[in-house]
């Protein structure tokens, strides 16, 4: 595949239709989940950390570090991620509930859906 070509694929990614959107916050962090739609109507997911820092001149900035989740891994995903917290919960000391479960508020765009986490 061509750079060109691949910048045209993720192009057309990072414009996908907004089916669904939900935002955690957790402290300096927010997460964005977003499912989005292809042209041919099939439904990824974009998982996006954003964190702000100050810049020197005191303007806040934002990091932001995006992956693509597609239908085809979201059960080895799911699975993998569910594995990594229950160990982090059980062999981490300092890993109290309050702490693994987050300490943001959960935020619901303007897009409804029974898609839950866990079905991914």
């Amino acid at each position: 595949m061509y750079s060109e070509d691949f910048d045209d694929v993720n192009a057309q990614e990072r414009s996908g239709d907004d089916v669904y959107s939900k935002q955690v916050r957790a402290g300096k962090r927010t997460y964005f989940f977003d499912v989005k739609a292809t042209r041919g109507n099939d439904y990824y997911l974009t998982i996006t950390e954003s964190k702000r820092r100050i810049e020197k001149d005191g303007r806040f900035a934002y990091d932001k570090h995006k992956i693509f989740l597609y239908k085809e891994d979201f059960e080895k995903f799911a699975a993998t991620l569910q594995e990594m917290v229950d160990y982090i919960r059980t062999n981490c000391p300092a890993a109290s509930p309050s702490q693994t479960e987050g300490d943001g508020e959960e935020n619901t765009g303007p897009y409804k859906s029974d898609i839950t986490f866990d079905e991914l």
